[in-house]
């Protein structure tokens, strides 16, 4: 097998061989990166429920927050009355 030969006289294989490389190095490259593409858009997806679940708690919990003052506000009103039923002898 003869090497490819310019008019020049010089050999095309060093092109041959440099592109081969180039494209195999392109080829390695894109099959690393698509993984992890493909886990980062997964971690994405789930990020997203997380985020949903965290907001639903903090909601949740402002709620909550708001059921206690409640609560004490009823606790304290019923304190109130049953102070004032005592003072009228019931």
């Amino acid at each position: 097998m003869e090497p490819h030969v310019l008019a020049a006289g010089t050999s095309t294989t060093g092109w041959v061989v440099g592109y081969t490389v180039g494209i195999v190095i392109v080829l390695v490259v894109v099959a690393l990166v698509v993984p992890i593409l493909l886990l980062a858009h997964s971690i994405g997806k789930v990020a997203k429920r997380i985020d949903d679940s965290l907001t639903e708690s903090v909601q949740n919990t402002a709620a909550l927050a708001q059921l206690h003052t409640t609560i004490e506000s009823a606790t304290a009103i019923t304190a109130g009355l049953r102070r004032g039923r005592n003072r009228l002898g019931g």
